[in-house]
């Protein structure tokens, strides 16, 4: 059957070649699950709602994988006892599992386990960051979770999609982050409620794969379902150099049915910070330029890549962080950390004053690691700026890119990049 009469989104086109037949937007599908995440922050709810079913073992063991990265190395004995609860799961069922210090799931999935064309789901919002592979990639509640654990398929409404589109490369010290946010600031934190942001344009062909796994990172705190760059050259490269396969290209058909479409001119934007309590509340940097940081955090399944490192540390080489302020780095997993081991980034970041944590979620989540004391400012790469979210309701979360974060570091306050560049020549 030929599943292409008619022009496809990339959403449509992944649920169309999935269920056999074409599909629109808002259509009802039922699918097979060709992966399944749960990490120590969700999967023990999905454990014991796996257990209230008629089952025995899970679907495929093979297509599941848990993950120990959002409070590890264990700050408690009731931390402790849940990662025990993991093992044991692991141990009896024989799926996918990943330990104390192997990084954050989501990476874990980009390095070993997502393939385009494949439909993941996570028990985790930021599942969707899988679509830079040009899958459909969504984040679920614990209990949908368990279903498929158990019989290996989910339902999906087939979303609206809303066209992001890039005409023009970035410049630096731009990075995809601020083209994240510019997007988010457009639509607003609701402005994409179960529907997928399609990233394209030779902006987005010029962008790392590093870059792209930001954008798509980042589609959920417009409230889409799903985000997606094109399965391009890049990403064959990329898959080619961490999986030695080859995979044909996936993209979106020209003449595709868009609920909206939005342009981002790259070269006319500048760097951005969203600030308390929102990640919709997005202003430039020089609009808040001068505000005082207590920490800097440098990492997460949004910015804690080789990439961002690099940003780091091409900033931080031969600087200190200022005194008084903390500057935490932690890589998003441990082939991430032992590239930049190799290349000399972590021995930078060191020099300059950084405190490396091991590879994981860390203070992003707000409990360990990092966590703010009362009336504290933390400028942060992570995706989320909520009240309470790095452990603290009386702090403040900035967010920003890695580069504005680098140049806070230096001097104290929230500054742009090019301020720090500047005042060494």
């Amino acid at each position: 059957m030929d599943i292409y009469n008619m022009p496809l989104t990339m959403a449509e086109k992944i649920l169309s070649q999935k269920v056999g037949k074409a599909v629109s937007s808002g259509e009802i599908v039922v699918s097979d699950v060709d992966f399944l995440m749960a990490h120590d922050g969700t999967a023990p709810l999905a454990m014991e709602q796996f257990t209230k079913l008629d089952v025995d073992r899970v679907f495929n063991p093979s297509k599941i994988l848990l993950v120990i990265d959002h409070a590890g190395p264990s700050p408690s004995d009731k931390v402790s006892n849940i990662h025990k609860m993991m093992r044991e799961f692991v141990r009896k069922h024989g799926c996918h599992f990943c330990d104390v210090g192997y990084g954050i799931c989501h990476q874990i999935l980009v390095e070993e386990f997502v393939e385009p064309g494949m439909i993941v789901i996570g028990a985790d919002s930021h599942t969707c960051t899988h679509g830079a592979l040009g899958a459909f990639a969504t984040g679920m509640g614990s209990t949908e979770v368990a279903v498929g654990m158990a019989y290996g398929q989910t339902w999906l409404k087939v979303p609206e999609t809303i066209k992001v589109e890039v005409p023009r490369e970035l410049k630096w010290p731009l990075s995809s982050k601020d083209v994240a946010l510019h997007v988010i600031k457009e639509l607003g934190a609701d402005g994409a409620n179960y529907m997928a942001l399609e990233f394209v344009g030779e902006g987005i062909k010029k962008m790392s794969m590093d870059s792209r796994l930001t954008l798509t990172n980042m589609a959920v705190e417009a409230g889409a379902k799903v985000g997606f760059c094109p399965f391009d050259k890049v990403a064959q490269n990329f898959m080619l150099a961490e999986r030695g396969k080859l995979f044909g290209y996936l993209e979106p058909d020209k003449n595709a049915d868009y609920s909206d479409e939005i342009t981002i001119d790259a070269p006319n934007i500048e760097p951005v910070v969203a600030v308390p309590h929102s990640v919709d509340n997005v202003k430039a940097v020089r609009e808040v330029e001068g505000i005082e940081v207590d920490q800097v955090f440098i990492g997460t399944c949004t910015n804690g890549r080789v990439e961002d490192l690099q940003t780091a540390a091409l900033i931080l080489e031969g600087k200190k962080v200022k005194d008084g302020v903390r500057l935490i780095v932690q890589p998003a997993s441990r082939k991430i950390y032992l590239k930049a081991l190799k290349e000399g980034i972590i021995e930078k970041l060191l020099a300059s004053g950084a405190i490396i944590n091991p590879p994981g979620c860390g203070p992003c989540v707000g409990r360990h690691l990092g966590i703010l004391g009362d009336d504290e400012v933390c400028l942060s790469t992570q995706n989320r700026n909520f009240i309470g979210r790095m452990g603290n309701p009386k702090a403040k979360i900035y967010l920003a890119s890695p580069a504005v974060a680098a140049a806070s570091a230096i001097k104290g306050v929230i500054t742009s990049p090019t301020e720090v560049f500047k005042s060494d020549n």
